[in-house]
């Protein structure tokens, strides 16, 4: 089966030039026979200029408007698909739950918890290949911020306007995270569906355990990320181009500290891994290597069609029909007016 298409189908457009090129023809054919007109008799006048023919002004310009036509759909470059296959993908799924609590702006990890574990994730989707990545945010609650994906630029796109202001509500509710990233997944058994979450790990809105039981039922691995260290340290805010740091309602500074107990606890009910960042390593790469290893399933299957370019042909039609064009006078030669080529006399 021949499939046809335009590569550049906005050069169509300029097809409206020849209903303009008539209508000026047209116009310019008029206004020369009223000229004529005003000289005298047509007849006589036809008389006096005998070299004089419309029929070949109106062949050259028939000539013109079909090189202008073929010209365009050059441009257009058409082509014929040739070969048509199915393409299977084959890999895994991988829901990102991104901590983006104030906490997370703590500075224990340097330059900052969030900003080291945005690029860690950012240079994670630049080696995924046939993988599906999906990103959730979270602190008081839960918000999909990517779907599950290929689209890898997208990704990271939003990947980098992400930030605490995104969730209204303040707190960490890692639970909300693992519940959302339930709902997520793409639906379907047998699927390899891995979530990797990345947080300081102080919960204060739910229980996440019974979350993590629910997600082992759905034969989710979820792997953990601590982010921070277990002595705590203060956390920066700005307010009106000032730093300060975050008070609580007595006006004491809030100290954040790494809770791993629950992280462990999470990764252990549904077979993960713990890892615990540092200012060298985030620790998403160990994971990721883990999740490779998991049974890579069809996430995808996609038409692919080879095409074709067939321009070339009509490059070299608009180019003879303008050689043709030009060759052509609009005046009879008197010299070739006796040549009578496919007149015989009988």
């Amino acid at each position: 089966m021949q499939l046809f298409r335009f590569a550049n189908p906005d050069y169509l457009y300029l097809l409206l030039l020849l209903p303009v090129m008539m209508l000026l023809y047209i116009v310019n054919e008029i206004r020369k026979r009223k000229a004529r007109k005003k000289l005298g008799d047509p007849r006589l006048i036809n008389s006096l200029m005998p070299e004089l023919s419309d029929s070949r002004s109106v062949v050259k310009f028939i000539l013109l408007l079909f090189a202008v036509l073929a010209g365009v759909i050059m441009l257009s470059r058409p082509q014929f698909g040739s070969k048509i296959e199915d393409v299977k993908k084959q890999g895994v799924e991988v829901i990102i739950a991104l901590d983006v609590s104030n906490s997370m702006l703590a500075e224990d990890i340097q330059p900052d918890r969030l900003t080291r574990a945005k690029q860690a994730i950012s240079r994670l989707v630049d080696n995924l290949d046939n993988d599906k990545i999906g990103l959730i945010v979270f602190a008081g609650a839960a918000y999909t911020q990517i779907p599950v994906t290929t689209d890898y630029v997208s990704a990271k796109m939003f990947l980098s306007t992400i930030g605490p202001e995104m969730v209204p509500k303040q707190g960490t509710a890692i639970g909300a995270a693992i519940s959302l990233g339930i709902k997520s997944f793409t639906p379907g058994e047998g699927k390899s569906k891995a979530m990797i979450i990345i947080t300081d790990g102080e919960n204060h809105e739910d229980n996440p355990a019974s979350d993590a039981e629910e997600a082992a039922k759905a034969g989710i691995v979820i792997h953990t990320i601590g982010i921070g260290s277990t002595g705590g340290v203060p956390v920066p805010v700005f307010s009106n181009g000032k730093g300060d740091y975050l008070k609580d309602a007595a006006g004491n500074t809030v100290i954040s500290r790494l809770d791993e107990d629950i992280l462990k606890k999470i990764a252990m009910t549904t077979g993960g891994n713990y890892v615990r960042a540092s200012n060298t390593n985030i620790g998403l790469d160990q994971i990721f290597s883990d999740i490779r290893k998991m049974k890579k399933e069809e996430i995808e299957s996609t038409q692919y069609t080879e095409y074709n370019d067939q321009f070339q042909f009509f490059a070299a039609l608009a180019i003879f029909l303008l050689i043709v064009e030009f060759i052509i006078m609009e005046r009879k030669n008197r010299r070739l007016a006796n040549i009578r080529l496919f007149k015989f006399k009988v």
